[in-house]
């Protein structure tokens, strides 16, 4: 430790005048002191391949673009830069007119308990949170600055040549054979989607992002997910495809095996953004942010564990195409919701709603509510066109597809079982039962959801004639567990 920053380090651990002694935390490239509701925060005076922290002008300025660059997702969260400065009388004093000494970030405080990794691992990462944070981050990826420079095919290449160096260095006591068939795979999968990732690149799919979004680098701040801590000193870690970006947060729900919670916020980011486009490529993508996880992880045993999932991650799996029917107030996207994470590859199904879609197609926030218009039979008809495109194009980049509408016109059903038969791919429907009044009392007590219907939309629906139906029957009068096991049985059946 460099002397010039022993005496700042020092000054930092006495406080302020009048309050408590703060609490220090270290960690490989920063010291940080939590002081009553604030937080100040150094960075340490060291060099590493990836990262220079070594002068104090270097200091100076990244302390300056941690402070910009994070105001980007948590402005109430990063307060001020500050300057340690020597005082005239001697020792050191805050932003005086003195010689720097060191350069200070102050942040808001937060309890250590909103972190979203501990929110995870006491069962307090909520389904509601999930949602939320889907918005938050598609959001944030469309407001991002471009970067084209970086990213693309050679991007992601460069990333697998590291982790396998990385990795072939860890063997022993990584396994050496798994290691080489990493990257064997990993090559293979970049063959398939590397002019994907070039013509994402071309069409402004790389910005400067956060790059290292995983669950520990998001707080619930203000009662808000917060996304903070952002990489700020390499443009080629944060300048990334926006979808690579996204990997690293649903391959770290994927390890801590919250596959339901990872197909909820997965699921939300793709209602909310344009990144169709990048799906197929998502497997690899979520691989090689496991690879990254593999070669920095400081115990054998977790290094092993991110090798076997980004191994896990590549392996081929086959698409199917689920629809799920009936009345308002059927319950059909919980079931939709409920199966979608059944399926491989990770993060599970795509579920697509049509009472989302029709906000989308309008323009608005799913939960938004819509005028009559929004309902007229033109744009039904577009609405249940594009949930077929959307099918068709989850089952071609490997994904299967969960689809939840009335589907009341049995032209829409058999259009919907055609999506799958082009496709190849197998074909289940379920259309869902349960008597008028549960269905009413169910309609009657939903709130914030993104259907519209109401108790008179469901008396329509009621009178309407549906024809003959030939998909699979789902009691959903009951409980909801029930109600998802039986949804199942008829899935693995067909």
């Amino acid at each position: 430790m460099a002397d010039d920053q022993a005496a700042a380090i020092e000054f930092l651990s006495r406080g302020k005048d009048g309050e408590a002694k703060p609490r220090r935390i270290d960690t490989h490239s920063s010291i940080v002191f939590l002081a009553g509701d604030r937080v100040f925060k150094i960075k340490r005076a060291v060099k590493y391949s990836f990262l220079d922290y070594s002068t104090l002008a270097d200091r100076q300025r990244y302390c300056r673009a941690e402070f910009d660059l994070n105001r980007r997702t948590a402005p109430a969260l990063y307060r001020g830069v500050h300057l340690l400065t020597r005082a005239q009388a001697g020792g050191i004093e805050w932003d005086g007119a003195g010689e720097p000494v060191e350069a200070v970030l102050e942040m808001a405080r937060f309890a250590d308990d909103a972190l979203f990794d501990r929110l995870a691992e006491t069962g307090r990462l909520t389904p509601a949170l999930m949602v939320k944070l889907g918005d938050i981050v598609a959001a944030f990826h469309d407001k991002a600055e471009e970067t084209p420079r970086f990213g693309g095919r050679d991007g992601i290449a460069a990333v697998i040549a590291d982790n396998h160096e990385n990795l072939i260095a860890g063997s022993p006591p990584l396994s050496r054979e798994r290691v080489v068939a990493l990257r064997a795979a990993s090559t293979q999968a970049l063959a398939r989607h590397g002019e994907s990732l070039d013509e994402r690149r071309r069409r402004g799919r790389v910005r400067r992002c956060h790059g290292d979004l995983h669950l520990r680098n998001i707080c619930l701040f203000n009662g808000e997910p917060t996304l903070f801590d952002c990489i700020e000193f390499s443009d080629d870690i944060a300048c990334i495809d926006t979808l690579y970006d996204f990997a690293f947060l649903l391959m770290d729900i994927e390890h801590r095996r919250l596959r339901p919670l990872g197909n909820i916020v997965f699921n939300r980011y793709f209602d909310r953004s344009d990144e169709m486009s990048g799906l197929a490529a998502l497997p690899l993508l979520m691989s090689v942010r496991a690879g990254v996880r593999a070669k920095v992880a400081s115990a054998a045993a977790e290094s092993a564990a991110y090798l076997d999932l980004a191994l896990a991650l590549l392996q081929p799996a086959a698409p199917r195409l689920v629809a799920v029917g009936r009345l308002s107030g059927s319950g059909k996207s919980t079931v939709a919701a409920g199966v979608a994470g059944d399926f491989a590859p990770a993060p599970g199904a795509r579920h697509i709603r049509s009472d989302v879609l029709r906000k989308t197609l309008t323009g608005v926030a799913p939960e938004t509510r819509l005028p009559a218009p929004a309902y007229s039979p033109e744009m039904s008809a577009r609405v249940y066109r594009t949930l077929r495109a959307e099918a068709a194009a989850s089952l071609a980049a490997g994904y299967t597809a969960v689809v939840d509408a009335t589907f009341m016109d049995p032209a829409e059903r058999a259009a919907i079982a055609e999506v799958a038969a082009k496709a190849g791919t197998a074909f289940t429907g379920l259309w869902l039962t349960a008597p008028d009044t549960v269905l009413l009392e169910r309609v009657a007590k939903r709130r914030g959801d993104a259907s519209d219907a109401d108790q008179q939309v469901l008396k329509d629906q009621l009178r309407a004639d549906v024809g003959t139906v030939s998909w699979g029957k789902i009691d959903v009068s009951g409980d909801i567990g029930a109600t998802l096991a039986a949804a199942r049985r008829a899935v693995a059946m067909a």
